[in-house]
């Protein structure tokens, strides 16, 4: 892990966000999959809860880094659960990791063009943006979900740099996933910062050797 995380904004023409870990606290992203997903999964079937945990995690790790993992449509079908209704009961937990918007505020006058780049279905970052007002800080956002591919493919980053231009070198990018961040620097981006605390009740994680992060706030 390198741990000089200064970045040299004179160096930078484009900063691209990751969304839930990186802006948004995926406290409620794990607290939705883990805990309120398996919970409903069990009242519908009849099953205790511990079991239906059992049954659901092999099926989430099978598509784990697909674009099926992030659809919301496809969860809806596999479970027989309303997906975006229950997300849309829980909205209330969705929330800002903490520095995270007042980063924005900032980078929105910092003269860079600023990109939202998550594999959140485009359903999902409608209705986070209806609690925390995302997506006014953007200059553009991109779901992974019309791309036909997510972000830890490379065929994402190829048909994204056909939809938006930018220069790969002069690009800053920050996510909270490993394997993401390894297809953005295959793909040639330069500046890469992973985020140590996605969760705030979780543990500082693992960031391999990337540049780390507590918030994005100490970046500006």
């Amino acid at each position: 892990m390198q741990t000089d995380s200064a970045v040299h904004w004179d160096s930078i023409d484009t900063v691209l966000l990751d969304m839930d870990g990186t802006l948004l606290d995926l406290r409620f992203d794990n607290w939705f999959w883990l805990e309120l997903i398996p919970s409903r999964y069990a009242a519908l079937h009849g099953l205790e809860l511990r079991r239906a945990q059992e049954l659901l995690a092999p099926r989430f790790k099978n598509v784990a880094h697909t674009l099926q993992w992030y659809c919301i449509e496809y969860w809806s079908r596999e479970l027989g659960l309303d997906i975006p209704g229950l997300k849309r009961e829980a909205l209330l937990r969705v929330g800002f990791l903490p520095g995270a918007e007042g980063f924005l505020r900032k980078l929105r006058h910092s003269g860079k063009r600023v990109l939202l780049v998550t594999n959140s279905h485009p359903t999902t970052l409608a209705i986070k943006d209806e609690r925390v007002a995302l997506t006014q800080y953007f200059h553009a956002c991109y779901s992974s979900q019309p791309f036909d591919a997510p972000k830890e493919d490379a065929v994402f980053w190829r048909r994204f740099a056909e939809r938006e231009v930018f220069a790969p070198q002069r690009t800053l990018f920050i996510d909270d996933s490993l394997p993401v961040l390894e297809c953005a620097r295959e793909f040639g981006i330069a500046h890469l910062r992973v985020v140590r605390c996605p969760d705030s009740g979780a543990p500082p994680k693992d960031t391999g050797n990337f540049t780390a992060i507590d918030s994005v706030a100490e970046l500006l």
